[in-house]
């Protein structure tokens, strides 16, 4: 497979300043010879990482695109072979005309993120590393962001690897026990064992507990905005975006659709939902939105249930309240603003069963700062935040820690047990082998597959 060049267009498809055709491979500066033409002279394989400035050409020896043509030199490239990039004018036709010529004079196209696989099969980065590139692409907060370039920089690869060569340590030690039988060190060995397996699992318990708050700032939190018509849904949503997203009149029902955004409370991306108002009604259209708010209730793993401290508590209030009775949600009363308050507190306390009651005022834009807080509190709950550089993002790491940590727990009760180390080193064995598929020492190309097919083409 590495002995083919491949290509593909490395910039997304539409209008813009600048579009980039990479190629990668023994063959990509033959290729580019063929179909690239220097304005000043002619260039060589030698002059490798600089850009040079000419035109490429169809078979007809018509300009197609005037370009910035950069040759960079393996092994210092990002996939560790002969890379070309050509910076064309951006634009579907130029880029696509590019990939077409250089598909036509020997390159291949690019699978998704073969690249990045490239990278990892010739040794410049592990499997983890380069599930960061993907993270560091669909980054939504600058939390997220940093937790992405750090795992790139190798956070999470450097602790997983010394978890590994600890248990490589401990496999040492059985197979010497195996090979001197007659220093009789089982039971020192046992002992340990014991201990070391102790400590390594109470640090893979570790990483496994920061992988919720890592999930968190990756993925984002699903939040729902619900309560009847005119109680301010649509303001409260402008107000935390700071700015006029959803429409908002005093006519009830104004919002018939379902209005996602995403903000940032503290470096979590919180994919907010403003949903249509909850009450009885003949509107077919209305009725549609409801059907759809009762749905997105479903899923949401955070609820916002917006009152009107204006209006008496009714049975759609209470339908509402009922609605979220098992959710994650946080009360509040809008219109705090109001000089006459006719809600009642003491019942509304008793509703919320315990969870965050707030008084805020969309119009005013107050309480809003203790709402922000309130939701970090409660989604990060006893989780790390993001300073821990070294957090798990990955749901497939979670597994693998997880594993891991079965495979410990395993061998620590076998060893309390005494039973003979060759037998723990079993587990000890597996264990390894599970933190191997994180940085990618025992991955199998099933699972490679997989994990690349999610990639771009392109990176």
């Amino acid at each position: 497979m590495l002995e083919d060049t491949i290509a593909a267009i490395s910039t997304p498809l539409g209008e813009g300043g600048i579009g980039i055709v990479r190629l990668s491979g023994p063959a990509a500066f033959d290729i580019a010879k063929k179909i690239f033409r220097s304005k000043k002279k002619e260039w060589s394989a030698a002059e490798g990482h600089r850009l040079v400035y000419g035109h490429i050409l169809d078979p007809a020896g018509q300009i197609v695109d005037e370009v910035l043509l950069g040759y960079m030199k393996a092994p210092h490239t990002y996939t560790r072979e002969d890379i070309i990039e050509i910076n064309c004018h951006g634009g579907i036709v130029p880029s696509k005309k590019i990939l077409e010529l250089v598909l036509s004079a020997g390159a291949r196209l690019a699978r998704p993120g073969e690249f990045s696989l490239r990278a990892f099969l010739n040794g410049r980065i592990d499997l983890a590393q380069a599930e960061s590139i993907i993270d560091i692409i669909r980054a939504r907060t600058e939390t997220g962001l940093k937790l992405a370039v750090a795992q790139l920089n190798g956070s999470l690869s450097r602790k997983i690897l010394e978890l590994q060569d600890r248990l490589l340590g401990l496999l040492a030690q059985v197979e010497a026990n195996i090979d001197f039988p007659e220093d009789d060190l089982e039971a020192a060995t046992g002992q340990e064992l014991l201990r070391t397996v102790g400590e390594l699992l109470e640090q893979v318990e570790d990483l496994i507990r920061g992988a919720q708050a890592g999930k968190i700032y990756r993925e984002g939190i699903r939040t729902i905005i619900i309560g009847r018509p005119n109680v301010g849904k649509s303001s409260l949503l402008n107000a935390l975006l700071r700015e006029n997203r959803a429409i908002v009149s005093d006519i009830p029902g104004t919002t018939r659709d379902i209005i996602e955004e995403m903000i940032n409370i503290g470096g979590i991306p919180l994919k907010i939902i403003d949903t249509a108002g909850l009450h009885e009604t003949e509107n077919i259209i209305e009725k549609i939105g409801m059907e759809k708010t009762r749905e997105m209730i479903n899923r949401a793993d955070l609820v916002l249930v917006v009152l009107d401290a204006g209006r008496e508590l009714v049975a759609a209030d209470l339908d509402i309240i009922g609605s979220v009775r098992d959710k994650k949600a946080v009360f509040l009363v809008n219109k705090d603003d109001l000089a006459e308050k006719k809600i009642s507190v003491e019942e509304l306390d008793v509703l919320a069963a315990g969870r965050p009651v707030l008084w805020v005022s969309a119009k005013e834009e107050t309480g809003l700062d203790e709402l922000e807080e309130k939701i970090f509190e409660m989604v990060m709950g006893g989780h790390l935040s993001g300073t821990d550089d070294a957090l798990v993002t990955n749901t497939r790491h979670k597994q693998a820690l997880e594993a891991a940590q079965r495979h410990l727990t395993d061998a620590v009760a076998e060893l309390k047990k005494k039973v003979p180390v060759d037998v723990a080193a079993i587990d000890i064995r597996a264990a390894w082998e599970a933190l191997g598929e994180i940085t990618g020492n025992t991955v199998t190309e099933d699972l490679l597959d997989r994990i690349f097919a999610d990639f771009c083409i392109g990176k």
